[in-house]
């Protein structure tokens, strides 16, 4: 029973300590600053954002938190969408606490469930930068080229067992 305990107090250390620090998401098909605004205005709508910098000339947006709230990053991709755009790249630099990874397999970290596609194994620690595979994160011709990365059905349903499971590569 202690044993079982230790590994559960172990595993939830972990997760707890895996926190998103900021995001950023290059958006496609912005073509002047009126474009900009009404991503940043629609990002900046949501509980958890504290602050979103727009750069125009790379079309991207580096999005920061406010302190101890969860990030979604569905949500984010969707109220880049609801502006009328596309996500074309979708990175998060999350803190990671010696998280051990490995290649075509699902780790939890935090309040999310990540798939590492195309990776060495490798431990985890301190601010390291994932990029989001998942449809609708990157550009659909991508998103079909990374299919044959797994085998794994989530990758094209985007869950399993009814909990998400992002699909990301460092």
């Amino acid at each position: 029973m202690k044993k079982i305990f230790f590994m559960v107090a172990v595993f939830l250390s972990v997760a707890a300590t895996a926190q998103v620090t900021n995001v950023t998401i290059q958006a496609s098909g912005l073509t002047c600053s009126m474009c900009s605004n009404a991503i940043n205005k629609a990002i900046k709508s949501l509980d958890f954002v504290d602050k979103v910098e727009a750069n125009i000339k790379k079309s991207s947006f580096d999005i920061s938190f406010k302190p101890g709230t969860t990030v979604d990053f569905d949500k984010l991709k969707m109220k880049v969408e609801d502006a009328g755009f596309f996500v074309a790249v979708f990175t998060a630099t999350i803190n990671f606490d010696n998280m051990t990874v490995q290649n075509d397999t699902h780790v939890n970290a935090g309040s999310n469930t990540f798939h590492f596609l195309n990776i060495k194994g490798q431990t985890l620690n301190g601010n390291k930068t994932i990029r989001i595979l998942d449809k609708g994160f990157i550009p659909a011709k991508e998103y079909k080229k990374n299919s044959s990365l797994t085998k794994m059905q989530c990758y094209k349903t985007g869950e399993e067992n009814g909990k998400r499971i992002f699909h990301v590569t460092i």
